[in-house]
């Protein structure tokens, strides 16, 4: 019996917790009328009818389980409509809430935090989207404890919108034009559940509009975890587009999975493009640090086409000075290359390392 009620108590607290969470996010909300709406049919449905009953703009919101990670998504300043920043771990707190709505010049803000907004790892992602004339024209999302601007405006907040239906429904603004197809790639890359990896893995595919396909592989990579991650190493093998592949390159680089460094380097290797092979060589820099000298220095000896190696010598320039500045000399003494000997000096000259200015000095003594 006492085992019993030992665990009716823990799944109240649980409900009451859980509750509390789905609450907080819409409670963030101030500055407007929020009506709470039970989600009912597909959603594009949904925002429609309420379209229909609604006089002027709307906002609808609701909140969906979000993938793993730490992030705040909110505004540095309440009086920005549009700077939805995304904080490191290693600060306390940051950010004084949104405004969903352009702000009257010297209006004051009315998203005071209750609290410091914490980088704890978010469990749900909310997502709002700006309606009018009964058509979305903004999505915009936000951790739940940033705190909410509506401007006046009122706010359908639904409940019980199944993670499905909401990437169903995201997926349909892919190509819109302007930042709604943006804003709707990434609300919907960042939902936890497997519809996320299909809906991006069509948007990826071949025949896609190529800037639908960058935008879904970008997420693919910083957002999809292992499943992203191989979907992309796949299609940087096998796709037939250059433009794509160097873009896809991008997007592996932002992954942070083990073999990421790994596979840039066979890219850097293998591809048939030398665009391909020095956007890697590029993002191997970024990425891979001291690590990259090793590809990089080989590239610059063995690649067949210049380009490649000049782009390797830009790429030595992006490391640490103590570790590219002497490759960049050894560059530039003993390369046979003098296009690759040339752009070497260049980037020595930009560094303004003292090794740099001394061995001009040799140079010019000679």
């Amino acid at each position: 019996m006492r085992y019993r009620t030992a665990v009716v108590i823990a799944l109240s607290a649980a409900l009451v917790a859980a509750g509390g969470r789905a609450a907080s996010a819409q409670d963030q909300i101030t500055n407007g009328r929020v009506e709470r709406v039970a989600a009912a049919g597909r959603l594009g449905e949904q925002v429609r009818a309420l379209a229909g009953r609604s006089a002027g703009p709307f906002w609808i919101g609701y909140a969906e389980p979000v993938v793993d990670g730490e992030r705040v998504m909110c505004c540095v300043s309440s009086g920005s409509v549009s700077g939805v920043i995304s904080v490191s771990p290693g600060t306390d707190a940051c950010c004084s809430g949104c405004r969903l709505e352009p702000a009257d010049e010297g209006a004051a803000a009315t998203t005071a935090p209750r609290e410091p907004i914490r980088l704890e790892g978010a469990t749900e992602l909310v997502v709002l989207a700006r309606v009018e004339n009964g058509e979305v024209g903004r999505i915009r999302m936000f951790s739940p404890d940033c705190p909410l601007d509506a401007g006046g405006r009122t706010v359908y907040w639904l409940t019980g919108v199944a993670p499905e239906a909401s990437v169903e429904w995201l997926s349909g603004f892919a190509t819109a034009s302007g930042s709604l197809a943006s804003s709707a790639i990434g609300a919907l890359a960042l939902h936890r559940t497997d519809a996320a990896d299909r809906a991006l893995e069509r948007l990826v595919a071949a025949g896609e509009p190529p800037k639908v396909r960058e935008k879904a592989a970008f997420w693919m990579g910083v957002a999809r975890g292992r499943r992203g991650f191989e979907a992309l190493s796949r299609l940087v093998r096998s796709d037939t587009s250059e433009d794509f592949r160097r873009r896809a390159v991008f997007a592996i680089s932002r992954s942070d999975q083990p073999e990421t460094i790994d596979t840039i380097i066979g890219i850097a290797r293998h591809d048939a493009s030398a665009r391909v092979r020095g956007e890697a060589l590029f993002w191997l820099a970024q990425k891979a640090g001291a690590r990259a000298t090793a590809s990089l220095t080989e590239a610059i000896a063995s690649d067949p086409d210049t380009a490649v190696k000049k782009r390797a010598v830009f790429a030595l320039s992006q490391l640490p000075k103590d570790d590219g500045v002497p490759l960049l000399i050894e560059v530039a003494r003993t390369n046979r290359n003098p296009e690759v000997r040339k752009q070497a000096m260049f980037w020595l000259g930009q560094s303004k390392d003292p090794r740099a200015l001394a061995f001009f000095e040799e140079i010019l003594k000679k």
